[in-house]
């Protein structure tokens, strides 16, 4: 479980430099750093527990499950929290990129992070294709189209029309 948690963590902490233009806040790699260090204190507890099992040991044992069910309770309470502060990571999460959106003009870091977030998640805006028609660079280039990296992946002749909202 140590091991699959260190690769989770890993993973998270590997793909937020992705989107890290999307995620401005400091913490959002947080979650990820104390998967790790959840992954850490599992190691050392399935060792206490494989000793104190060895040894026969009834304090090892007693303190063995103990740590295990404080470990429950901070379980169910990560969930709890998570649960209950869902929607708020989700209203930031849009804001900022909206913001980032905004700042799209197709050659600067954050179009770039744009595009690839478009071309990896297979979507268009933050919510669909119309988020475009409010942005300053939609209304610059005056071509009523969006970005190609909205375009699906195996259409070759799409444009980035709004005409053609199939394409997108």
């Amino acid at each position: 479980a140590a091991a699959g948690l260190s690769y989770v963590g890993g993973y998270v902490i590997n793909t937020y430099k992705s989107y890290d233009n999307f995620l401005q806040d400091e913490y959002a790699v947080l979650p990820a750093v104390i998967i790790i260090c959840v992954a850490i204190v599992m190691f050392l507890i399935g060792l206490i527990g494989c000793c104190a099992t060895l040894r026969e040991s009834r304090v090892g044992l007693g303190l063995f499950l103990a740590i295990i069910l404080i470990i429950f309770i901070a379980e169910v309470s990560a969930f709890v929290l998570g649960f209950v502060y869902r929607e708020k990571v989700k209203t930031d999460v849009q804001d900022t990129m909206r913001s980032v959106f905004e700042k799209y003009d197709g050659k600067n870091a954050e179009s770039t992070v744009v595009n690839y977030l478009q071309e990896q998640l297979h979507c268009c805006g933050v919510r669909n294709y119309s988020d475009w028609t409010s942005t300053p660079w939609f209304n610059s280039t005056g071509n009523n189209s969006v970005p190609l990296s909205c375009c699906r992946q195996e259409l070759s002749n799409c444009t980035g029309s709004l005409d053609q909202p199939q394409d997108l």
